[in-house]
């Protein structure tokens, strides 16, 4: 086992995580309160729903590639803990792919039926959901603050990155990351950010993400 000599931060997984929780725990109740046939207000939703289960993929491919491998080289007394994380992401693909190929007929004709099943999916994802980033922040980040070094850390964060979006989608996940923060992850958040993108927040990308959940809740 390979222990390295110093110990990286994790709490922005955390901050992210939280991000993943909320809006997947909320979708099943707002394609459930869609009227049936109103395909604008499904279109909205659907939107969404299909950023964020991209956003998702991105996140734990980036795991897949540079994490696991990483911890079973280095933690390997923990490689069951391990497996079962990877075993979790391929159970929550599934899930995903399903829901993704349930979106477009819910998009299009916005029937009852057709949003019951993708919500029943995407609530049978959010339970999975929960209980794998529940069990990766308590078993899975003390390992990564023991065995990961700091460039190994800040590459695993620069693969999500570059999944963002680059048009003004990227301040709706911004503000999705910050809306749970407390005051001193947000300016530690921010602060991990380019300049030019601080500004643009403060100038007006917040206000983008409030126009889009606005719209999202139907406000």
């Amino acid at each position: 086992m390979t222990q390295t000599s110093e110990r990286v931060e994790t709490w922005e997984m955390v901050v992210v995580h939280r991000v993943f929780r909320r809006e997947f725990g909320r979708m099943p109740d707002l394609i459930r309160g869609v009227l049936n046939g109103d395909r604008e207000r499904a279109g909205v939703i659907a939107a969404w729903i299909s950023d964020l289960t991209t956003g998702l993929h991105h996140h734990h491919s980036a795991e897949d590639d540079l994490l696991w491998p990483v911890l079973l080289q280095r933690a390997s007394l923990e490689s069951e803990l391990i497996h079962r994380m990877e075993s979790q992401h391929e159970e929550l693909s599934a899930l995903l792919d399903r829901a993704e190929t349930l979106l477009p007929e819910w998009t299009v004709d916005a029937t009852t039926a057709a949003g019951a099943a993708l919500a029943d999916v995407l609530e049978q994802a959010s339970t999975v959901l929960d209980v794998h980033l529940a069990e990766e922040e308590i078993e899975i980040l003390p390992l990564v603050s023991e065995y990961l070094t700091a460039a190994e850390w800040t590459a695993l964060g620069k693969r999500g990155q570059e999944a963002l979006p680059k048009n003004s989608k990227a301040f709706v996940f911004l503000g999705a990351i910050l809306q749970d923060a407390s005051e001193s992850e947000r300016a530690a958040f921010l602060h991990l950010l380019p300049p030019p993108i601080r500004l643009s927040w403060r100038l007006f990308g917040g206000r983008i993400y409030e126009r889009a959940m606005a719209r999202l809740d139907d406000k």
